[in-house]
């Protein structure tokens, strides 16, 4: 079920007194209902790495490797810093379970923020959110009968555009990271980027699973809106090897990229 507008309350996580981070119901994924859907916990990611780098770079690109489930029980994130210079910064964060399994893995880099005032640039208008209507979230199907990530999303899509099979535009709108904590742009962003497989799915998950091993963004402007866009399209091959690939807009144009290579796995 799709939420109505100013219904989102519940922040992803909770942060306990150890500096564990414990998923709500919105952080539970689609396959497990003991697992946590990637997108808010790279947004845990991007919280760590930008705290470590500070304001005065805006992260530029984030590459997360998932290697186990992410359990909702419990999560510990933790960045170092691998490069500072004047102009940029990169980290390496690891995020571990509650048991010090280590669970993902993750780089970024920072640019330099800086004024040049106008520069050429292409111009690129965002999808009409004015016109969007609201619709169901993109996958219908679950592994598990319990509330989460999609239940906990609202979702726009541009009037008259794809609700089915194939590439298409979606506008969503995400809880927080956290309670009592304002979230960056960039981690805001994170839960849609992470979608991209299941915005433009090529056939039903009762018919085919479709998993993410991995998720990389490029961003080149900080989100300014609280809907965000994403066009995806994912690509299946008889392998079991797939990609999904994103353009991520806010309401005044796009701001970035996102890519998954996707793990292909029919049910039973």
């Amino acid at each position: 079920m799709t939420k109505a507008p100013g219904q989102i309350r519940q922040a992803y996580f909770h942060l306990r007194a150890d500096g564990a981070f414990v998923g709500n119901d919105p952080a539970r994924g689609p396959w497990s209902a003991d697992h946590c859907h990637a997108g808010p916990v790279s947004g845990l990611i991007v919280r760590a790495a930008e705290t470590e780098i500070g304001p005065d770079k805006m992260l530029t690109r984030l590459t997360v490797d998932l290697l186990r489930p992410l359990p909702l029980a419990g999560l510990r994130v933790a960045a170092e810093t691998t490069r500072h210079t004047k102009t940029l910064a990169t980290t390496r964060v690891t995020v571990h379970d509650l048991d010090d399994t280590l669970c993902a893995t993750a780089t970024t880099m920072h640019l330099v923020r800086r004024d040049l005032g106008a520069v050429p640039n292409v111009a690129m208008s965002a999808p009409r959110l004015e016109d969007a209507v609201m619709g169901p979230f993109p996958i219908g199907e679950t592994r598990h009968d319990l509330p989460g990530f999609a239940t906990h999303s609202e979702v726009l899509y541009p009037k008259g555009g794809n609700q089915g099979v194939g590439p298409k535009t979606v506008w969503m709108r995400t809880p927080a990271l956290l309670e009592d904590e304002p979230q960056s742009p960039i981690q805001a962003l994170c839960p849609l980027a992470d979608c991209g497989n299941g915005i433009s799915w090529n056939a039903p998950t009762t018919e085919m699973g479709f998993m993410n091993t991995d998720l990389t963004m490029q961003i080149h402007r900080e989100p300014v809106s609280d809907w965000l866009a994403s066009n995806s399209v994912c690509h299946w091959q008889r392998s079991g090897i797939g990609m999904s690939q994103s353009i991520l807009y806010d309401t005044e144009g796009p701001v970035g990229t996102a890519l998954q290579t996707l793990v292909l796995f029919p049910p039973g």
